[in-house]
């Protein structure tokens, strides 16, 4: 699977420029280095690698004011287009903005990206600007993202709604538990439970509700990433594992992050099945409290000769 970098050593830093010159300035004839400009050393750096640690995806943050941030140099690698990671890229720069107060964020989007921001929530200000790319004339529009004050960041709602009424309907306890979807982001998924539904003779949670939260935030990521990728299957738990720390009085919480996940989906798109292990963290609001790993099969979906025809 995939994990996000913050650069740090030089090495690092030497394969993420490398890919943002490859995509961004290579095209234009633009030299080696003209990749660089001097708000590097002042921003925030991501970049998601795969298992081999080669990168697939970059992009930078700078603040332009107390308010302002921009995001810039967003580049993701030719053989991964169309499997979210440019988004994944982007959300995680504005969780860096929203963690240093930023009130909204702006690109510079080229004409052939503008669909791209729009969906990720960036709308057009009508002032396009003329920007000099490797010696070419492009225009370039300029786009901006107000920051909501909640932390809560919901990326492909309508997949959200879709999953949560998968639960209530073919897990009917789930919906009685209060299990439900608090926040997606494309790079993590966080759920959360009523306390009140799921509470025992010592006014703690149900150690056997903390099993099915958990679980279904494992087995809700691994149906995310699967239709981020593009792909379907039908997906199972082989083997779930929980270490529980200290008993949950407060909000509880499941969250899982791509960085925990271990496996590839690559086999599914052969018709093979897959595999993916997740680790799902658990928390009494902001205490962490255990944690469970569960290795998840993904199938895939047999086509009937009938629907072949």
């Amino acid at each position: 699977m995939y994990q996000i970098i913050i650069p740090k050593s030089d090495a690092d830093f030497e394969k993420y420029y490398k890919l943002r010159w490859q995509i961004i300035k290579k095209p234009f004839g633009a030299p080696l280095g003209a990749e660089k400009d001097e708000y590097d050393s002042l921003a925030e750096h991501r970049m998601i690698c795969d298992k081999d640690g080669q990168v697939l995806a970059v992009g930078r943050l700078h603040f332009v004011s107390q308010d302002e941030a921009q995001i810039r140099h967003v580049a993701v690698s030719d053989e991964c287009r169309g499997k979210g990671l440019g988004s994944i890229i982007l959300t995680t720069l504005e969780q860096a903005a929203r963690r240093q107060n930023a009130k909204r964020v702006i690109t510079f989007s080229r004409a052939d990206t503008v669909t791209f921001f729009e969906r990720c929530g960036y709308k057009l200000i009508e002032n396009p600007i003329i920007d000099f790319a490797g010696g070419q004339v492009s225009n370039r529009r300029q786009m901006c993202k107000k920051l909501s004050e909640f932390d809560v960041i919901l990326r492909h709602p309508m997949w959200c709604k879709e999953l949560q009424e998968t639960w209530n309907k073919q897990i009917p306890i789930s919906q009685a538990m209060g299990i439900k979807i608090h926040q997606y982001t494309g790079a993590q998924l966080e759920v959360r439970a009523a306390l009140n539904a799921n509470i025992n003779m010592h006014n703690t949670m149900f150690a056997g509700s903390i099993y099915s939260m958990a679980t279904l935030a494992g087995w809700g990521m691994v149906h995310l990433l699967v239709r981020e990728a593009g792909l379907q299957g039908d997906i199972v738990l082989g083997k779930g594992e929980i270490n529980y720390r200290k008993a949950i009085r407060g909000i509880p919480r499941a969250r899982v992050h791509i960085n925990d996940s271990v496996g590839e989906l690559e086999p599914l798109k052969n018709n093979k099945k897959a595999r993916l292990k997740m680790t799902v963290k658990l928390f009494d609001e902001n205490k962490r409290c255990g944690e469970f790993i569960g290795d998840f099969y993904i199938m895939p979906i047999k086509v009937s000769e009938s629907e072949i025809e």
